[in-house]
């Protein structure tokens, strides 16, 4: 998927939107997506300006992302206007830094579905090693009502 298919099927557009493609997806199992990580970054302005780091925060979010794509494209929503809301996290680990200039990978496995809910593990790698993981519940809903 390129990033037209990744913002078709997420709401999140610059500077929210964290993936900037697909590489790899199982529908039902699990998603590899990607993200060119760029200097010229906003959250590098204050994170830090002598040392620029990605904001781990920011990688959690970015599995999200990918295990939102992962749900849309797996349950057959894209389209349907159903957002995939993120509800919680467990386990996050920080293990090194991700720096300007990085591809970051994102493997994302589906862990449970049940009804609306949905629970992934994911991982971050830079260059293969391991920059991040985290556990991930999220809920399918319709979007707000104006």
């Amino acid at each position: 998927m390129d990033i037209r298919a990744v913002m078709a099927a997420l709401p999140h557009r610059f500077p929210m939107l964290l993936i900037d493609r697909v590489v790899s997806m199982v529908p039902g199992k699990s998603i590899h997506a990607v993200k060119a990580v760029s200097v010229n970054e906003p959250f590098f302005q204050g994170h830090f300006p002598t040392r620029p780091i990605m904001p781990g925060v920011l990688i959690v979010e970015a599995i999200a992302q990918a295990a939102g794509v992962l749900a849309v494209e797996s349950l057959g929503l894209a389209g349907s206007g159903k957002l995939v809301y993120f509800m919680g996290i467990e386990g996050a680990k920080f293990r090194n830094p991700v720096e300007p200039g990085c591809l970051v990978d994102f493997h994302v496995e589906f862990t449970q579905v049940r009804g609306a809910i949905c629970k992934f593990t994911g991982k971050a790698y830079v260059e293969g090693k391991l920059a991040a993981e985290a556990q991930c519940t999220a809920m399918i809903s319709d979007p707000p009502r104006d």
